[in-house]
């Protein structure tokens, strides 16, 4: 008789995942589960907060923008329930300030959209950075100097949009709109 666990038996890492593309979310849900994670999955802030309080995963993929939250609001969550927690910050929207406050507040790693399942892993496994990262030549153009610039000052307003607005001199509709843009590719 075989007294050895079938692999199914084996407890699987919980991954709490966050976006609030449903459809995004449910097709990175299925792929992460046959990588073997136990995912959790929420399209709102407070649904994983909740989560992530019921829970305490191993691991989070959590979206740089949850509707018009900052996903950095649950990162600094997630590190403060549990520093351990392995957490990446997906995002559309990449920014050098959000990525640097992402590391800052815990998250191990920062992936911008689209990254498949398997980079995602990979992310949430990689201990140390890439020397081998390339250097670009080319300097940022002046839309994307701008997004980068609205970001900062986003940030160092606790993503408060008026308060944001306000240091910089304009609308908050009109940052509003700035914000809702997607930022220039290089």
């Amino acid at each position: 008789m075989n007294n050895a666990k079938s692999s199914s038996d084996t407890p699987r890492p919980s991954l709490l995942l966050v976006d609030d593309d449903p459809t995004f979310c449910g097709v990175l849900k299925q792929a992460l589960e046959k990588r073997g994670f136990e995912v959790h999955a929420a399209q709102d802030l407070e649904t994983g907060t909740a989560l992530a309080e019921q829970i305490e995963p191993e691991y989070a993929v959590i979206d740089l923008r949850i509707g018009h939250d900052s996903g950095l609001i649950l990162v600094k969550r997630l590190h403060n329930l549990d520093a351990n927690t392995r957490i990446v910050v997906l995002t559309g929207y990449a920014s050098i300030a959000t990525a640097v406050e992402a590391i800052k507040l815990g998250a191990i790693q920062y992936l911008t959209k689209p990254a498949d399942a398997d980079e995602i892993v990979a992310a949430l496994h990689k201990d140390q950075g890439d020397v081998s990262v390339e250097i670009k030549e080319k300097p940022l153009s002046v839309r994307r100097l701008e997004w980068e610039h609205l970001q900062k000052v986003l940030i160092e307003h606790g993503g408060n949009i008026s308060a944001a607005a306000r240091a910089l001199g304009m609308h908050r509709r009109t940052l509003q709109r700035k914000l809702d843009k997607r930022p220039v590719r290089e």
